[in-house]
């Protein structure tokens, strides 16, 4: 009986050998994969020197930009009585996160210029060369921070700003503006294949439309006819796509032959919405990334135009990422070179390229809309551009 509890024993306790040595490699080779083996101090000096100077930049702009905003808006805030609680929650809560987000390319290059100006003035980065660093090996921690602030400004442009700027949107609206669009005329679009839905009048208020039609094809030939007076979207039920049709009448056409049938009131389910029919001013920021890739799928199935906006924007979001990398490049190759006069020279020459960068994007975005140009050129355009520039200025870096 002992003789057993002794081999029991030596299995147990070649089995958590086994375990031991299993779970030693494993660690060994993840030692190998974790970012923190690649960090020396220096890195870590930069990464700390470059993400502070990116948020006290980013605290500095937006108080002086919330500033000037409220000293425009008071006068509206005042006469429309918005509260101060929907202020700074629904609006300014809202307003820091979306244009911290919009204007960061214009940060991150102050950022760098502000504070490698710095270390090149105090010789640090001559003391790095000088001890045999390549400028590659300087640009490490550089990048290191651009990669976390583009994870960073994907995530909240594509899942975390859109929400507020639906609430945003709705302050400004009903505060501001006084201006939403609440209403479409002669609304046509396919709602399924050779299905064709026509709206003469929509009220998005009510969610009702006046003198809805819905025809049917097959093989181009119209097999039904539905009309009816109202068309109402059911808001309460449990189901999307619900609609109540009144003073309805619907032709079923086969060959020569015609049936017709009617009612006053008929439950139907037609796959459209509200938010299909009224097209608003910047709806397209007030959508995630899932959320576009969705909407516009579903309209170019319907054969709809009116999506190139929403594409320029998805392709938007992942090109604005990358323009932290381009950005830094440039940024880092202009001022790590010590010179005579300070920071001054580069911090003017790199905020004319940030609000050049910014420019373009909304150049090539409008050119996109309104000129037929392909929507993801569009997007990329301007990183191309600065793609060069940076190429250019780091062939011109110290090595």
């Amino acid at each position: 009986m002992e003789f057993e509890t002794i081999r029991k024993r030596h299995r147990v306790l070649r089995r958590w050998r086994s375990l031991r040595r299993v779970l030693l490699t494993i660690l060994h080779w993840l030692s190998y994969a974790s970012p923190l083996k690649y960090i020396m101090r220096l890195d870590a000096y930069i990464i700390r020197k470059f993400i502070g100077t990116y948020i006290y930049a980013i605290i500095l702009i937006i108080s002086i930009s919330i500033v000037f905003d409220v000293n425009e808006n008071l006068a509206k805030f005042t006469a429309s009585h918005a509260p101060i609680r929907a202020i700074v929650f629904d609006y300014y809560a809202n307003f820091v996160p979306y244009f911290a987000n919009l204007f960061s390319p214009l940060f991150v290059f102050i950022a760098v210029i502000f504070f490698t100006s710095k270390l090149a003035g105090n010789s640090e980065i001559i003391a790095m060369l000088a001890c045999g660093m390549s400028f590659k090996r300087l640009l490490r921690p550089y990048l290191i921070s651009a990669a976390l602030i583009a994870v960073l400004n994907f995530f909240l442009g594509s899942y975390v700003i859109p929400k507020g700027n639906i609430i945003r949107h709705d302050f400004e609206a009903m505060y501001k503006s006084n201006k939403k669009n609440t209403s479409a005329t002669n609304v046509q679009l396919q709602v399924d294949k050779n299905v064709v839905a026509y709206i003469n009048q929509y009220d998005d208020i009510h969610k009702t439309g006046y003198g809805f039609c819905l025809d049917k094809f097959d093989k181009k030939k119209l097999v039904s006819h539905l009309t009816a007076t109202t068309i109402q979207y059911d808001t309460i039920s449990d189901t999307r796509f619900r609609w109540k049709l009144r003073n309805w009448k619907i032709r079923e056409l086969t060959g020569m032959r015609e049936h017709i049938t009617s009612g006053f009131e008929l439950d139907s389910m037609i796959m459209m919405e509200p938010m299909d029919l009224v097209f608003s001013k910047g709806q397209q920021e007030t959508f995630t990334s899932p959320e576009l890739l969705q909407y516009i799928s579903k309209q170019q199935d319907r054969g709809s135009s009116n999506v190139v906006q929403y594409e320029v924007e998805y392709h938007k979001r992942i090109a604005s990422s990358f323009a932290s990398f381009i950005l830094t490049l440039i940024g880092v190759s202009l001022s790590s070179r010590k010179r005579k006069g300070g920071m001054g020279l580069y911090l003017g020459i790199g905020l004319g390229l940030s609000f050049a960068y910014i420019l373009l994007q909304t150049v090539s975005a409008t050119f996109a809309i309104n000129a037929n140009t392909p929507p993801m050129l569009a997007a990329w355009i301007p990183n191309l551009i600065f793609f060069l520039i940076a190429y250019f200025c780091y062939k011109q870096a110290p090595n």
